[in-house]
């Protein structure tokens, strides 16, 4: 398992256009994907689950990869937040 941490930069937080990129993103890896922030987690690959976070600008939210191609995934997934949110 890889996990990585990142805060939000995003001034709307995560809203629905960046969520939904974030969702086909994490939805291209065969292994899952689970969000945490605060004491809700959510199924990256799940719209309603992600945007259910309400995560807000200067919250971490932490991401757990598990399964193939995990040190990928983590990576990418990573790079896409700094770019994205």
């Amino acid at each position: 398992m890889k996990e990585f941490t990142y805060i939000i930069t995003d001034p709307a937080g995560v809203h629905a256009r960046p969520a939904g990129l974030l969702v086909k993103k994490a939805n291209e890896y065969n292994c899952t994907v689970t969000i945490k922030c605060g004491e809700k987690t959510a199924d990256a690959k799940r719209i309603f689950a992600v945007m259910g976070l309400g995560a807000k600008k200067g919250q971490p939210v932490s991401f757990q990869i598990e399964g193939e191609a995990e040190e990928k995934a983590c990576a990418e997934l990573e790079a896409f937040m700094k770019e994205n949110l």
